[in-house]
């Protein structure tokens, strides 16, 4: 669900979506940095800036001045992070701190930098309460203040790719976002060494990324007698009887991998609320950004479908892929999160095509669909007119189901997940004080979505809106999408899967939650709004493993007998 890499970047990275945006664009011009969405992103990165500084000011009771430097101190020395800031804070601070310092809000601030700009028709779009006094009378007096104006400034903060050095490393940049298959990738065999850029954070670690023969997943390699050959950390012979560790561990054992098809909510979108809240903000809160940007501000390691490490984003991991490790160790590094932000029926073709299965050398795999959001979620003031339409959602899974089938290996199965009703965001939110807005009682989350709605980057107008008749008719559309995947589910067919289908169990979550002393609003990611919390993936992974373990135990294979010897001899069979 939500939203897209450029602009979840420059949501933290202070103005840097202006470098960074075009960075990642081929033949870019310098019109281009006013494209309108673009333009909206900056302008709400300046808000969130400006309301940044002049909240630490007043919890550090210090200038406004020391307050940007601080900030900028706060920030990570890695990528020269820290150097960026003080660098726009030289072309953007005076103006920032004369404003800050004579009261001025942020809205103000940015509209009179031209961060922020009012159409010709179009309302002011603010978050925080206009001033009493009036807009023309308000804006004059920073209009004259802000000597830095943003034209005069677009040569020093155009992209990088143009150049020469750089071209072929931003080539290499644009085809890993577009693929979603792993930056570093020494034998192209899908799987990588490292983390982050879409590595074994997201799909499990090769453990040997000189050989595309070796990777995580595959049935093992002459019962992997000399090399570990499918990387879940079982292999040689047993000196007592010569047999092979895989063939006697796990031969039979209905060993499987886990796949996820997805959107943010499945990569696991997450802003931490520290980064954003002045009296939580610190170097320590900051230390995981350059872990996180190349993530595109998503963690798949603590996922609902895919996590595998301690959650250190709050909450705590729970995911379908421990759940099915703890039951058979034989299932170790076998997971694929394709996901990404933005993802949807529309798009889904475009991940299958970073899918690492091989119908003849690899294991069965389960395989979530669970496009939950962004088929009836847009930024459209239309929003009705751009949901997807019931018999193209038909269309689309069809397509990925026929996919699917020709490329996963016998004896594999497919849930499909019904879509959200979202509804329990507004339900949950509307009233409450934003991370923004706590300090000062001023920011709700009804005056957050009205003005992601006014920059038209709302990223579901249907839901994050107070028309409640708007937030009806998308859950309507919601359900009909859901009944084509029920409808799909009992008369499609296929050759290498069974498929079943799973309504989204937002009510089980909710109730789950209150059971353990919880209140409903702690399922929602804090600082969007939107997506699902840590919390709410630990228990929506639990629930689920439930469901298929009541449901469709064959979907989940027995239980391994031989777990415990696995553990002694293996140990940690070469962690994750």
């Amino acid at each position: 669900m939500g939203w897209k890499m450029a602009p979840s970047s420059v949501f933290l990275l202070l103005f840097l979506l202006l470098p960074n945006g075009l960075s990642s664009l081929p033949n870019v011009k310098q019109k281009l940095l006013y494209d309108d969405r673009h333009q909206k992103f900056t302008c709400m990165g300046c808000v969130l800036i400006v309301s940044m500084v002049e909240q630490l000011a007043q919890v550090h009771n210090s200038t406004a001045k020391e307050a940007l430097e601080r900030f900028c101190g706060y920030l990570p020395e890695k990528w020269t992070l820290q150097d960026i800031c003080f660098l726009i804070s030289e072309i953007f601070g005076p103006s920032i701190i004369k404003m800050i310092e004579r009261k001025m809000n942020a809205d103000v601030a940015c509209h009179a930098l031209q961060l922020c700009k009012q159409e010709a028709g179009q309302p002011f779009c603010h978050l925080y309460p206009l001033p009493k006094v009036g807009l023309k009378v308000t804006m004059k007096k920073p209009e004259r203040m802000a000597t830095v104006k943003i034209l005069k400034h677009i040569p020093r903060l155009l992209g990088l790719c143009s150049l020469p050095l750089l071209k072929n490393l931003c080539k290499k940049i644009e085809g890993f976002v577009k693929n979603k298959l792993p930056y570093e990738d020494f034998d192209g065999d899908k799987f990588s060494i490292f983390p982050t850029l879409r590595g074994y954070y997201w799909r499990g670690r090769d453990c040997d990324d000189a050989d595309a023969a070796v990777y995580p997943g595959r049935r093992p390699d002459q019962w992997d007698v000399k090399v570990d050959s499918n990387c879940n950390g079982i292999w040689g012979v047993d000196p007592k009887d010569g047999i092979p560790y895989e063939q006697k561990f796990c031969n039979g054992t209905e060993s499987k991998g886990v796949i996820i098809l997805g959107d943010s909510a499945s990569a696991h979108f997450h802003i931490p609320p520290e980064w954003v809240t002045a009296s939580q903000m610190s170097r320590k809160a900051f230390s995981n950004l350059p872990e996180a940007l190349p993530n595109e501000l998503d963690w798949p390691q603590f996922s609902e479908a895919t996590g595998f490490l301690n959650s250190t984003i709050g909450g705590w991991t729970e995911s379908i892929y421990l759940q099915l490790l703890r039951r058979n160790r034989c299932n170790h590094r076998d997971y694929q999160n394709l996901s990404k932000n933005g993802g949807s029926s529309e798009n889904v073709l475009d991940l299958l095509k970073s899918l690492a299965r091989n119908q003849q050398f690899d294991k069965p795999a389960i395989v979530f669909f669970s496009m939950v959001g962004n088929d009836v979620c847009n930024g459209y003031p239309d929003t009705v007119k751009h949901m997807t339409q019931p018999e193209k959602m038909r269309s689309n899974v069809l397509q990925t189901l026929r996919h699917l089938d020709s490329h996963l290996p016998k004896g594999s199965h497919v849930i499909l997940i019904g879509l959200v009703d979202g509804r329990f965001l507004w339900d949950n939110l509307h009233k409450r004080y934003h991370p923004l807005g706590q300090l000062n009682k001023d920011v709700t989350y009804e005056q957050f979505y009205s003005f992601l709605s006014c920059l038209r980057i709302n990223p579901c107008n249907g839901w994050m809106s107070s028309n409640s008749t708007l937030r009806d008719l998308t859950a309507e559309r919601a359900s009909q999408l859901s009944d084509i995947l029920k409808e799909i589910e009992k008369l499609e067919k296929f050759t290498n899967f069974d498929l079943f289908y799973m309504d989204y169990p937002i009510k089980e979550i909710t109730e789950m939650l209150q059971k353990m002393g919880g209140e409903a609003w702690q399922l929602i990611e804090p600082v969007d709004g939107f997506h699902p919390s840590q919390i709410a993936s630990a228990l929506g992974a639990r629930i689920v493993w439930n469901k298929i373990l009541h449901k469709w135990p064959h979907v989940l294979g027995q239980e391994n007998p031989f777990n415990n010897e696995i553990a002694m001899i293996f140990k940690h069979q070469g962690g994750h």
